[in-house]
């Protein structure tokens, strides 16, 4: 008799494979552990940056400030993003998982390289930022543990693919790929790519820290590391806008207005949006004009607009659905009727809007050579990464969740009223933390300076009231962010630990219509004749027309164009001719 090693979720009617479900879990709980560490310790750095508090030391400062960067923008996403993968790969295609103890190596690997980094944090020794540029030495352990962690990272990606082919060939799905699992292999495909970057610079890194090679170029080395410090965060793109998809079909049974084209759009990241590193180096000397217009503006724009097809089919596809079940009066009824007091839904919907309207269109900017002196290495950076990452990013990820603790932990969702309020509160703190340090950042407040006041300084400089004025509210905005970050988390771990345990067919949670899951492995072979909509492949036809999607795309378009020409006049009040 076959082994029963696949359950089904009476409510989603999806598969979990044991095997993977276990990896699943322990890489999401790894991640949230992380974004708590992480969160605190961006609290600590907020709070150091509103000139009225300025708490931390300039030692204590700039080690929470790397440490930070590394536990959210490294840690927290890429044990998440690896969850995905398995999800995307095991549970969308009904398949077992490939070689699951290397699973668990991976696991551990990325586990003891963290620690290892966090470590190398404690002792005070490794405060070189999230870039860790040259000469500026780190401990041993502390590349160790990054190469460490990106070979388990490296595991789970050859794991999702060998998913896929096991999948393929004994056949547990028809067709093509589901959508959500093509966006999970662009983010793969990317992540490769990725940690060959790092390897290339981090390995010679390492041996330069224990005095084996005796210099490593400052100018080689950032155009490696940009290879992976700012592709790590193409991979979040990807993983996240295929999270974006994911909900949209749980929560309306949204079919792409194109898949032909969402598909289209994965591919180009896969060929373009690694190009956009280039716009960290637009002002080294070392590297032509030529080759920085081509990465940041020909080649990078074909991303840009890979972007904004995700960034209409999305919600082109929601309205479709709403449409169709009846929210037809006006533009926006379909939007207004939306489930806004479900966290599933909102957290996405807020995700996609930051990441489009701020984060993708200071991007853009940030990418124009020209301007690009105006902003570099101000304030404006981490603004327009925190609109990216801690939102779009992250957002999605925590919306995900809350979808995932009753379906694939099998809890019960404690305090759901707090889980309606908690992505409102997140995102007002973060939309108050980047819309100051985009302001504070226009008006020249450097990037990592520990002191705007610079009252240590052998030589002073006073900023603008202003721009101290709006450090002071980005530092409050960054308050209430942590603040809403550790209701999530708090939400997170405590159904996990105190949630009810479902009973299998239990019914949809009442107060946000939640797939509830079942406790056990009783399906020995996946049904592969009858998809859920998440599964589905194919469009949604056009029917229905999207007429609020394509209004709300123009006032993104004219967003964009009144912003890129409102620093373009910036520009030309420093280069006055004449």
């Amino acid at each position: 008799m076959a082994v029963k090693m696949f359950r089904k979720c009476p409510d989603s009617g999806l598969y979990f494979h044991k095997s993977a479900e276990s990896l699943m879990k322990a890489h999401a709980v790894l991640g949230v552990v992380y974004l708590l560490i992480g969160g605190v310790l961006g609290l600590l750095v907020a709070a150091t940056r509103a000139p009225s508090i300025h708490l931390l030391s300039a030692e204590a400062f700039y080690t929470a400030l790397t440490a930070h960067g590394t536990a959210i923008l490294i840690y927290w996403i890429i044990f998440f993003e690896i969850a995905v993968l398995y999800f995307a790969s095991s549970t969308l295609l009904r398949c077992r998982p490939a070689t699951p103890g290397l699973g668990w190596l991976g696991f551990l690997l990325m586990l003891i390289g963290s620690v290892m980094t966090m470590v190398a944090f404690a002792r005070g020794n490794s405060s070189v930022m999230f870039t860790s540029y040259v000469p500026m030495p780190a401990e041993p352990i502390f590349y160790l543990g990054l190469i460490l962690f990106a070979v388990g990272a490296l595991i789970g990606c050859f794991i999702f693919l060998g998913t896929l082919v096991i999948a393929k060939r004994e056949k547990t799905y028809d067709g093509s790929v589901p959508l959500v699992t093509f966006g999970a292999v662009t983010a793969c495909i990317i992540a490769i790519f990725t940690i060959a970057s790092g390897a290339a610079i981090l390995l010679p890194t390492l041996l330069w820290s224990v005095g084996l090679i005796s210099n490593i170029d400052p100018a080689i080395y950032r155009l490696f590391w940009w290879g992976m410090g700012h592709s790590s965060q193409q991979i979040n793109v990807s993983a996240h806008v295929a999270v974006w998809y994911a909900i949209a079909a749980i929560l309306f049974g949204a079919r792409p207005m194109s898949e032909k084209v969402s598909r289209g759009a994965f591919l180009l990241y896969i060929l373009f949006l690694q190009l956009a590193s280039a716009h960290h180096l637009l002002v080294d000397a070392g590297i032509s004009s030529t080759w920085k217009v081509f990465n940041t503006s020909y080649a990078m724009y074909l991303a840009v607009l890979a972007s904004m097809i995700h960034g209409l089919t999305v919600p082109g596809a929601i309205e479709v659905a709403q449409r169709k079940k009846g929210y037809t009066n006006g533009l926006f009824e379909w939007l207004r009727k939306a489930p806004w007091g479900n966290p599933v839904f909102s957290g996405m919907f807020m995700s996609l809007i930051v990441f489009g309207f701020i984060g993708g269109i200071t991007g853009v900017v940030m990418g124009t050579e020209q301007i690009n002196l105006i902003i570099h290495n101000t304030i404006f950076v981490p603004g327009h990464f925190h609109a990216t990452v801690a939102v779009g990013t992250t957002l999605a990820f925590m919306a995900i969740t809350y979808f995932l603790i009753p379906v694939l932990f099998r809890r019960e969702l404690i305090m759901p009223g707090m889980a309606k309020w908690q992505p409102y509160i997140f995102t007002a703190g973060m939309l108050l933390l980047i819309l100051f340090m985009l302001g504070a950042g226009t008006l020249g407040v450097p990037r990592r300076h520990w002191d705007i006041n610079f009252a240590d300084a052998a030589m002073q400089y006073q900023f603008a009231g202003s721009a101290v004025a709006m450090m002071g509210v980005a530092g409050m905005g960054g308050i209430l962010a942590a603040v809403g970050g550790g209701m999530f988390c708090l939400i997170a771990v405590g159904s996990l630990v105190f949630g009810r345990r479902l009973d299998p067919g239990a019914s949809l949670f009442s107060s946000f219509g939640l797939p509830m899951a079942d406790s056990c492995y009783n399906v020995e072979t996946p049904d592969r004749l009858e998809r859920t909509p998440i599964e589905s492949t194919g469009s949604s036809g056009h029917a229905v027309e999207a007429k609020g999607t394509f209004v709300l795309a123009l006032v993104f378009l004219a967003s964009f164009v009144v912003y890129f020409f409102i620093n373009a006049k910036y520009l030309s009040s420093l280069w006055k001719l004449g």
